[in-house]
């Protein structure tokens, strides 16, 4: 909800970020170890899992279906990562990759490491990939000149939609589904 205030500022109501903002400064452990330890896929945003890796939507989106790849161990750089723990975070990104293009069609995708807390990490010390769908004509003037990106959909609509996806992808070289392969395989 935007009103106008003092000095023609506009103001847009976004109360649900007030709980980002409250646990921005404290941070209570790492975020990807808690989710990757934890059997609470819907609640944790979880949309499939492998031995060594999770993908998993971000709660704090840049664009709507903002997804984060993660090793499960707590590993800061590529060259810490077992050649497992490297096979999963690929693919699971495959999976995102052809998730994301089944059920959203994106124009191109923005990926983005963050390596340490000044390059813009949120979770210093443990590698995750960030993937942003991207469509012409997603700029408008809410970022552009209100600093504000408007997401229409919830988070949990779109978990809905990408868990399905995923479940609905055929394996690569394959056709058909596969069932329930992606999430079922942990």
């Amino acid at each position: 909800m935007a009103a106008r205030g003092k000095a023609g500022l506009d103001r847009l109501w976004a109360p649900w970020r007030m709980e980002y903002i409250r646990k921005a400064d404290k941070p209570d452990g790492c975020l990807f170890c808690k989710v990757g330890a934890a059997k609470a896929d819907r609640r944790d945003l979880v949309l499939a899992r492998r031995a060594n890796a999770l993908l998993m939507l971000n709660r704090y989106p840049y664009n709507p279906a903002h997804l984060m790849v993660a090793v499960r161990r707590h590993a800061a750089q590529f060259h810490e990562l077992t050649l497992e723990e490297r096979a999963d975070l690929l693919d699971l990104t495959a999976i995102a990759e052809r998730a994301l293009a089944a059920e959203y069609a994106p124009h191109g995708v923005n990926y983005g490491l963050n390596v340490g807390r000044v390059a813009g990490a949120g979770f210093p010390g443990h590698l995750h990939l960030h993937l942003v769908p991207r469509w012409n004509g997603d700029t408008n003037f809410m970022p552009v000149i209100g600093e504000t990106r408007v997401l229409p959909e919830s988070l949990a609509r779109t978990w809905q939609r990408l868990r399905a996806a995923i479940a609905a992808l055929p394996e690569p070289g394959k056709k058909g589904g596969r069932g329930r392969g992606a999430q079922a395989r942990r």
